[in-house]
């Protein structure tokens, strides 16, 4: 969740992984391919002038679409883990507060009590 966290502000190149989630080179390797492979984060080869190619690392279509669940966790985190209420998301055009909600088609917003599922069936 921290390296997709860490993508979705820019984050793209393998050292800065590292280095902002705070875990070891092994480990940011593995979690870099596992999320390559579930096809949430996509390898490109860049070449800083005088050094060797490199791959960096960018959200994909599917990566950007997950980035609600990650928000949603956060909120979570804030609301129940010491010290979460230290953090907020915010709208970055005016500042403001923003949270994570789950609104109908209609507009309506839904509490967790009233949100169902159905099975949607073609034809």
């Amino acid at each position: 969740m921290l390296i997709m966290r860490e993508a979705y502000y820019g984050t793209t190149w393998f050292d800065d992984f590292v280095r902002r989630v705070g875990i070891t080179k092994a480990a940011a390797s593995a979690r870099l391919a596992e999320l390559v492979n579930l096809g949430l984060l996509a390898r490109r080869p860049y070449r800083e002038p005088g050094q060797r190619s490199r791959d960096e690392y960018v959200l994909t279509e599917a990566g950007f679409d997950f980035m609600p669940v990650v928000f949603a966790m956060f909120e979570w985190g804030k609301r129940q883990l010491a010290g979460g209420d230290r953090l907020q998301l915010t709208h970055l055009g005016c500042g403001a507060a923003a949270q994570i909600e789950i609104r109908c088609n209609e507009g309506h917003l839904v509490l967790p009590d009233e949100l169902g599922i159905r099975l949607v069936t073609s034809g």
